[in-house]
Parts: structure tokens; C-alpha cells; sequence
């Protein structure tokens, strides 16, 4: 018996328990125990308290909202997407200093928009884009494939969080594939030192073992420290031979070449964060398709890029 049913049921007994007799109310109770299975001390106290009519408690209305007119959106809107999507305390702490601008580039804002905006807190700005956020709060797609060949000789290393020695490396590559992996499309392969935190970014056509390669060799010999290490995820782009060998396969000083475990992002949590904050945040999440964009990309990469992560 559902709780409504039971309920309903108790009420109608209530009701002819309060006017029967005394042998009446023994028949009552022993029918009404039979069909709940209730104790029958219990059921004499459920129908002499049954409550017939309850207060409703009123619903207070609050007060209305002074910021659903389109000034305020519409300037939140465009400084939070100029921003780079920040969050609502960021956005508060920004706005003085964002609003001029605004004003310069836009037009201007009338003065009960400025005196709002003024005021406004960041639970007040979550309510406002609350409706705004999840159109531009998009995520990729996972791209990595497993890599077989090697991975048996590549030890897993999951407690190089703690490195304070430079040139240990982690890396992983961004996909520029937009919504579909089919075909050819640019990848950024990006590396990050653990103790430093010194990024470097290449792009490559494709995920071929051959382009990775040439383009870590090229970061290597741009790193401002020695190469001691080096880990990855167990895509196939970095766990294959070429690679392996030239880690592993040095006379001088051989790198150690570690990878996480499978399908545990938090295994490269340095290089992961990276991956958001230097690379999709400033190139969303289109589509490359044009591989003339890659030399473009790597002298963005090498020149202004690298200068302005690494040193501002």
C-alpha cells in the first residue's frame, strides 16, 4: 500500500471511528491492523490523533528581480565571453575595470544599467547567465586510442606530482577536430615541465608517429634546461617505437619514459589543466582542417606564445 493510499484509507477509518461505539471501535481496529499490519496500541493512537484538515503553510512571494531587463544581460554577456568565461567573483572583481572599455567599444550604457551593475553581487551574476552558460561551456572529444606495441616495456608512473628537479616533462596532444574525428584535421601536442611549469606547443598534421617526434625533438632543443624525463598519456602518437628509441635509446644520458594509466586523466593532472588554459581557452573547440594551418600555428607557438605563457 502506497503512502497516499494509506492516508486515504486511514482517514475514512478515522472518521467512522470517532462516531462508533465501543464495540464498534473494536471491530475497527482489528480490521484496520488486519489491512496495515500496524500494532494494535499504534492504530489507536494514529485514529485519535488523525489530523482531517491541515494548515497549508503560504508560499511567500519574493521580491522581483530588478536585473531581468536586457541592459544588464547584455552587458554581462559580452564582457563574461571577452573574459574568457570567467567566474562569477572573478567577473565582479573585473567589471570596474572592464566597464570603460565597454563603453568605449560598444556605445554607451545608460546610468540605472551602470548603478546596477555597480552593486550587483556574484550570486546575482550566476542567476543572470544562468541561462547564457551552458551555450559556450562545451567540451571535446576523447581522440586517445591505445597504443599496444610497447606499453609492457613503458613503466607506469603515477607519483611525479612531487618532481622539484626541471626537465620532466608531461605530454599530450589537443585535438582540433571540432565535432567529428573523421579525417585529417591539426593537433597540438603540448609539453609541460612538472617543477616549473615552462609549456612548450607544437602543432602536427594528423597524429602520425613521425610528426610527434620531429616536433619533440624541436621542443627539446628549445627547453631552457636539460631533458630528464618524460611522460605521457598510452595514445599511440607517443607510445610507439620512433619515440621510445630516441628516449630510451641514448648513449649519454637516457630519458626516462614513463606513461599514466589507462583512462585516468588524473595521472597528467599538470599537463591536462594546461591543455585548458593555454591552448582551448584561446582556440575554442573548432575545426582545422586546413593544413596550412600548421606552420601558422608553430610560429605562433615558438615565437609569441611561448614568451607570453613562460614569462608574463
Amino acid at each position: 500500500m502506497s503512502p497516499k493510499s494509506l492516508r486515504e484509507y486511514t482517514e475514512v477509518i478515522a472518521k467512522r471511528y470517532k462516531r462508533a461505539c465501543y464495540n464498534s471501535k473494536k471491530q475497527l481496529l482489528t480490521e484496520y491492523c488486519q489491512v496495515t499490519g500496524f500494532h494494535r496500541k499504534h492504530a489507536i493512537r494514529k485514529l485519535n490523533n488523525f489530523k482531517f484538515f491541515q494548515k497549508f503553510k503560504k508560499h511567500k512571494r519574493g521580491r522581483k528581480s530588478i536585473y531581468n531587463h536586457p541592459g544588464p544581460i547584455k552587458v554581462l554577456k559580452k564582457i563574461w565571453l571577452t573574459a574568457n568565461l570567467p567566474c562569477s567573483k572573478l567577473l565582479k572583481a573585473l567589471l570596474p575595470d572592464w566597464l570603460p572599455h565597454y563603453i568605449q567599444t560598444f556605445g554607451p550604457v545608460d546610468p540605472q544599467t551602470l548603478s546596477l551593475l555597480e552593486k550587483i553581487s556574484p550570486a546575482t551574476i550566476d542567476r543572470v547567465l544562468k541561462p547564457v552558460r551552458p551555450h559556450f561551456n562545451k567540451k571535446g572529444r576523447s581522440c586517445t586510442k591505445p597504443g599496444s606495441l610497447l606499453r609492457h616495456q613503458i613503466p607506469i608512473q603515477t607519483n611525479q606530482w612531487n618532481q622539484f628537479i626541471p626537465g620532466f616533462l608531461e605530454a599530450d596532444t589537443v585535438h582540433h577536430c571540432g565535432d567529428t574525428v573523421a579525417g585529417q584535421y591539426v593537433i597540438t601536442v603540448n609539453y609541460t615541465d612538472l617543477a616549473t611549469g615552462w609549456t612548450e606547443q607544437r602543432a602536427v598534421w594528423g597524429k602520425g608517429e613521425s610528426a610527434v617526434l620531429q616536433q619533440t625533438q624541436h621542443v627539446e632543443q628549445s627547453l631552457p634546461f636539460a631533458l630528464r624525463g618524460f611522460d605521457s598519456d598510452n595514445g599511440g602518437e607517443f607510445i610507439n617505437e620512433h619515440l621510445f628509441k630516441y628516449m630510451t635509446g641514448r648513449n649519454s644520458y637516457p630519458v626516462q619514459f614513463t606513461r599514466s594509466r589507462p583512462y585516468k586523466k588524473d595521472d597528467n593532472a599538470h599537463i591536462e589543466q594546461k591543455n585548458w588554459t593555454h591552448i582551448r581557452q584561446w582556440l575554442g573547440y573548432n575545426r582545422f582542417d586546413n593544413p596550412a594551418m600548421v606552420p601558422f600555428l608553430n610560429q605562433l607557438y615558438t615565437s609569441e606564445w611561448r614568451l607570453y605563457h613562460n614569462f608574463f
